[in-house]
């Protein structure tokens, strides 16, 4: 692309109130961040337990480097996987109750091996319509092709699989299923329950991106499926990262024995990218350790979330329907956010506004995510401001 096309589209970009701009914090840490030499409170992290500064864990990083330095040095299968990653596998396995666990560099990563890996080239892959970025750049690459049902309809999903059981009576062409365990965007959750029946009756498998759902939901923070009164053996591959609400970088796939054997013959983000860092590994064997300890951490988001709902009603802003960490205010105009957003940081609250392609045309909106460190006041004063600004 030439030059002055590249100008022209940043212009357009600018015009219309969508243009990406990287801000450098100077720091982040618990609650709050500081920017430019001020501090802000922030609500656009996703520390949801607030685990990524806990001592317990930098402890576990420093000691993990000192260990092991920190990098891997290789790709998983030359010299990259050492003691500290396989303890982290077998770790989320206890924690999961899989069998198998493959790292990644990223959660992104970890998706696109997954449907890439597990959908063949006699199967459609089924993805909910608002299924994050890493899965439909993956579904655009399926040899099989893909179609997406509409968000969290399970009666959708069922007519596309009658459809494809239909024609594949004729055509041998299987469907596979894969959706999220809570919606980066809309911090909704669908009907695992029936959706995994369904999939069960028309024998297509599941695979389930729960980044953001593992360490917040279900007994020990295992996540939306055991949250679902299910097990993690529900999906054929669940992925998870450690960038959420275990406070760190990086993503996994958990799953039988059976598929961890297949993807690594065949799933290139895993085979050709260095592996995760040592000691980002033993960093996050012990912020599991303590997300399945301390419950205290998902009573207090808990708290906070019943609470942010709450105030939103008294002050009669609606919230999109959520139950997760991530409370939606639909502002609707992209230029609008972004003033609402400016309006905040100008009385020292973080709030990024979210606006297309990202989220869908003239659904722009404040994506407010919070944590286990927030306090009342925190919340209260976001919504009084809120209130203001709108």
């Amino acid at each position: 692309m030439r030059a002055e096309q590249m100008q022209a589209l940043l212009v357009q970009r600018q015009q219309a109130g969508l243009l990406r701009q990287l801000k450098v914090l100077d720091s982040v840490k618990g609650s709050s961040l500081r920017f430019q030499g001020k501090s802000f409170l922030n609500f656009s992290g996703n520390d949801y337990l607030g685990l990524s500064g806990d001592p317990a864990v930098v402890a576990a990083l420093q000691q993990g480097a000192s260990d092991y330095g920190v990098g891997s040095t290789g790709s998983p299968l030359i010299s990259g996987q050492q003691l500290p990653h396989q303890q982290l596998c077998d770790e989320i396995c206890d924690w999961l109750n899989v069998e198998a666990v493959m790292l990644f560099s990223s959660g992104f990563a970890a998706n696109q091996a997954m449907l890439l890996g597990l959908c063949g080239e006699d199967e459609l892959l089924l993805l909910d319509k608002l299924s994050h970025a890493s899965m439909i750049d993956a579904a655009l690459q399926l040899p099989g092709g893909y179609k997406r049902f509409l968000h969290n309809d399970v009666g959708s999903l069922q007519k596309l699989l009658n459809a494809q059981q239909q024609a594949g009576l004729s055509l041998e062409k299987s469907a596979v299923v894969a959706t999220e365990g809570v919606f980066s965007m809309d911090g909704d959750s669908p009907d695992l329950s029936g959706l995994t029946s369904l999939c069960q009756h028309y024998q297509a498998p599941l695979l389930l991106d729960d980044a953001h759902g593992i360490g917040v939901h279900g007994a020990e923070g295992a996540g939306s499926l055991v949250n679902a009164g299910l097990s993690s053996s529900a999906a054929q591959c669940l992925m998870a990262n450690f960038g959420k609400a275990l406070g760190g970088q990086g993503g996994f796939l958990a799953c039988s024995q059976l598929v961890a054997d297949y993807l690594t013959q065949s799933a290139r983000h895993f085979i050709y990218s260095t592996a995760l860092s040592p000691a980002i590994a033993v960093a996050m064997t012990q912020s599991i350790r303590l997300c399945r300890k301390n419950q205290w951490r998902r009573e207090r988001l808990n708290e906070n979330i019943h609470y942010c709902q709450q105030l939103a009603k008294q002050y009669d802003l609606p919230l999109l329907p959520s139950d997760s960490a991530i409370q939606p205010l639909l502002i609707g105009d992209s230029n609008k956010a972004m003033a609402v957003s400016q309006g905040l940081a100008g009385q020292g609250i973080w709030l990024s506004a979210i606006r297309p392609p990202t989220v869908p045309q003239q659904q722009a909106r404040l994506r407010i995510t919070l944590t286990a460190l927030h306090q009342k006041a925190d919340l209260a004063l976001l919504f009084q401001s809120l209130k203001a600004l709108l």
